[in-house]
């Protein structure tokens, strides 16, 4: 009954996205390039999330520390 599903022609490699042929999928190499980007698309909610968790550290009062304390060390180092 289920034997007569088809198989499919391409298969996406999961490190890096690509569509590649199913017969070929043991002699796929990953290109750097496809593969770094396919790696920040997967983290992409991540990176968009990075603005407002910065945002939101600094209205902390660690953070608004952080920034004052940083502030002063530059300065301090400036005038050496």
């Amino acid at each position: 009954m289920f034997g007569s599903f088809l198989q499919p022609q391409f298969m996406p490699c999961p490190d890096c996205g690509a569509s590649v042929p199913t017969a070929e999928m043991d002699l796929h190499e990953c290109a750097r390039e496809r593969w770094l980007d396919y790696q920040i698309f997967q983290l992409r909610a991540e990176v968009a999330s990075f603005d407002v968790q910065l945002a939101a550290f600094l209205a902390s009062p660690r953070g608004r520390f952080e920034s004052y304390y940083a502030e002063r060390q530059r300065l301090l180092a400036a005038a050496w």
